[in-house]
């Protein structure tokens, strides 16, 4: 299962993906930041991935070549973000909590 949707959040646009990011779905979340130019300042929240295959890091490596940064949480997603040298961002439980912003859904979306 994976699910992916793009936010207007106060800290700035975040794309905020769970579950596994592998093959189609990794394409899928592709065409939903490219649907429009790609925002500037774009924070990629991998906090809710489990799994990442070689079309997700390949993904996620594009990203970081645009200027993303990434937010992570636990062991697997931040020892994948420094192995593909993608800036990133840790995030604790409680920082989470603590930094919702409003929601300001765009009108397209791919999951």
């Amino acid at each position: 299962m994976f699910r992916a949707e793009l936010l207007w959040l106060t800290n700035g646009p975040t794309l905020k993906m769970a579950g596994r990011l592998v093959g189609r779905w990794a394409e899928e979340a592709m065409c939903l930041v490219t649907a429009d130019v790609v925002p500037k300042g774009l924070i990629v929240d991998l906090t809710d991935i489990c799994y990442v295959d070689s079309t997700g890091e390949r993904f996620l490596s594009w990203l970081g070549r645009l200027g993303a940064t990434f937010v992570s949480r636990g062991v697997y997603v931040p020892a994948l973000c420094e192995r593909l040298s993608l800036a990133t961002v840790r995030r604790t439980t409680t920082e989470r909590r603590g930094s919702r912003g409003k929601k300001f859904p765009i009108p397209h979306s791919h999951v």
